[in-house]
Formats: C-alpha cells, sequence, structure tokens
C-alpha cells in the first residue's frame, strides 16, 4: 500500500539532548539484540538528529503493519488510510520522546493508530466490516508460537478467520490481531493494550476458543 506522507517537509525535528547531562538508568538500558530491531532503533536516533529520510525509511517498513491493523480494527478503507497517516504525522512530531524499551519501534507506531483508532469509536459509532481482499495475502504471523491456539488459526482459511474475527469482542478481536496478524509478542501486546502480560494470555485463550466456535464445522 502507497499513501503519500510529507515526512521530509516542513522544520526537522530537533536533536534529542539529555536533561543535565546526565546518564539515567534509561539512557543506559541495554541495546536491542535483534539485528532489524536494532537498525529500526538507529534510524529513530537519525530522525530525532534531524534526519528526514531515516523516518522516511521507518515509514516505508511500517506503514503496511499500521494500515492492516488499523484497517481490521475500523473495516472501512477511506478511514483506515486517514488513521494510518495521521499516525505517522504524529509520529514525526513525537519522535523526540521515545527511546528504546525494550521492544522494536512497530509496537510504538501501532500504539499511537490504537488511540487514534479508539478516539474514532468515541466519536462516532460505526459496523465492524472486515475488508478481506487487501489483507487476505497476509497469513496470520508465525512468530506467535506453534502451540494448540496456533494450529487452530493455521487450520483455518484467511478469509473466513477474518470474517470471525469480526465477530468477536473488542478486546478478543484486538488481541487476536496484534498477536495473530501482526506477529507481536506477548509483552509487546500488552504494551500496546495497556495490560499486564497474564491478562493478554487469558484473553488470547478465551478469543482463541471462541474463534474455534465461530469456525464452521468444516475448517475445525
Amino acid at each position: 500500500m502507497s499513501m503519500p506522507i510529507a515526512v521530509a517537509a516542513g522544520p526537522a525535528p530537533a536533536r534529542l539532548r539529555p536533561v543535565g547531562g546526565a546518564v539515567t538508568e534509561q539512557t543506559a538500558r541495554a541495546e536491542p539484540v535483534d539485528a532489524t530491531v536494532a537498525e529500526n532503533w538507529d534510524l529513530v536516533r537519525r530522525a530525532q538528529a534531524g534526519d528526514t529520510a531515516a523516518f522516511g525509511t521507518l515509514y516505508d517498513r511500517h506503514v503496511d503493519g499500521v494500515y492492516r491493523y488499523v484497517l481490521l480494527r475500523v473495516g472501512d478503507r477511506h478511514l483506515a488510510e486517514d488513521v494510518t497517516s495521521e499516525t505517522f504525522l504524529r509520529a514525526l512530531r513525537r519522535i523526540t520522546s521515545i527511546s528504546y524499551q525494550g521492544r522494536d519501534v512497530g509496537a510504538w507506531f501501532t500504539t499511537i493508530a490504537r488511540n487514534l483508532v479508539l478516539d474514532h469509536v468515541k466519536s462516532s459509532r460505526f459496523r465492524m466490516e472486515v475488508v478481506t481482499e487487501e489483507i487476505a495475502e497476509a497469513p496470520p504471523s508465525e512468530s506467535a508460537g506453534s502451540g494448540p491456539e496456533q494450529q487452530v488459526l493455521n487450520r483455518s482459511t484467511h478469509d473466513e478467520l477474518l470474517r470471525c474475527i469480526a465477530d468477536l469482542g473488542d478486546d478478543q478481536r484486538e488481541c487476536i490481531i496484534l498477536r495473530f496478524i501482526q506477529g507481536y509478542s506477548v509483552s509487546e501486546t500488552a504494551t500496546i493494550m495497556q495490560r499486564n502480560e497474564g491478562a493478554v494470555k487469558a484473553l488470547q485463550h478465551r478469543a482463541v476458543r471462541r474463534l474455534a466456535r465461530l469456525l464452521p464445522t468444516g475448517f475445525r
């Protein structure tokens, strides 16, 4: 998906300066081990120093995932495009406020998108409709594990699964989207949903059990 966004327009974000020059526990936090995550955070640091091309690279890497998440939440392509664009505009304005906290920067983009979706839900009422054509090419992520819950997802066709996800409650639907479609870890999902990991695991278990009941007999 391609959406125009003026990442190079306007003044560049100011360089992030430590308060008082002191090395804090936050700045001394261990660097990410995963090479892709480390590269993403290097792009963040460059964007914080005013490198708009670095932010453009972050946009290119994460825009499709953010759009897919929003589309599954709101069910409307045009609204999903608007929310996705606003997500990255807000991220550009706030880029100097973040630092590595043990997660990929993609979780931060998704958190911004989630807050925008919640704002929309509060300001208007809409019927959730899953749009499958644009999402069907991206199967549920394998990074979420290969246990019984993942097997339930793997046994279904992707289109049928998306239709069943639309029938879940809001929290269960979001948990399934984050864990099995976006591929976030339990820890990242907990951060985005502002819950503890135990609550996310319990929510995931109930959601997958509900999906198993919703799937037609031939898909079980």
